[in-house]
């Protein structure tokens, strides 16, 4: 039997959507195993307008939440998750990823990384709270990224809500129901590919 990663924090219960913004990452609450993935206002690479339930599609799916292209353990993850694309397209599924980015930024990530999936922008925040993903980055936080490391979300999101993502990644199936929940407040761990090929095995 598949055994989750010791290391991640899991949700495992089901849990409703109440559309809410964590203070901090550790007080997200993210949807868990069982419940119906709700819909949600998502914009293409190329800026046009689409929903979450138009691109999942009645299709077994594996949904990461990534924090921005600036973010480099996100391209990483996203470079890994690029590995096993072709296993878990011959399993069924499809890869999916949602960010704060807007689209141009989304554009930048997938040039440079050479992603064969594809990225949606969810710059209002929409799926990230409907996800429980959100939480608000504190303004001293803010100002830091801002400062220090020229990371201007406002900027990257095109929006002053100054919202992210838990990074997290959920294994969806046909009927578009969560079978695997995957999240954790600190965003340096992310779940191997090897890890989410089991996931994805287990869900089907």
């Amino acid at each position: 039997m598949y055994r989750l990663p010791s290391l991640a924090i899991m949700s495992v219960a089901v849990t409703m959507s109440v559309a809410q913004v964590a203070d901090k990452p550790g007080n997200a609450h993210p949807l868990g195993v069982g419940a119906k993935v709700p819909d949600a206002a998502l914009m293409t690479a190329k800026g046009g307008k689409t929903t979450l339930k138009k691109i999942l599609g009645g299709k077994p799916t594996v949904l990461i939440f990534y924090r921005g292209d600036w973010c480099p353990y996100c391209n990483s993850h996203l470079a890994e998750m690029n590995k096993i694309e072709g296993d878990l397209t011959r399993l069924g599924y499809q890869i999916v990823a949602l960010t704060p980015d807007l689209p141009q930024e989304i554009t930048k990530t997938v040039g440079r990384q050479k992603l064969d999936y594809s990225i949606y922008s969810d710059s209002k925040a929409d799926a990230l709270k409907k996800f429980g993903v959100a939480f608000r980055l504190d303004d001293g936080t803010f100002g830091m990224y801002k400062s220090k490391y020229n990371v201007d979300l406002e900027r990257s999101s095109g929006q002053m809500h100054h919202i992210l993502p838990v990074p997290s990644l959920f294994v969806i199936n046909k009927a578009g129901v969560i079978t695997f929940a995957h999240s954790n407040p600190d965003y340096k761990v992310r779940m191997s590919g090897e890890d989410v090929l089991k996931a994805a095995k287990v869900g089907m």
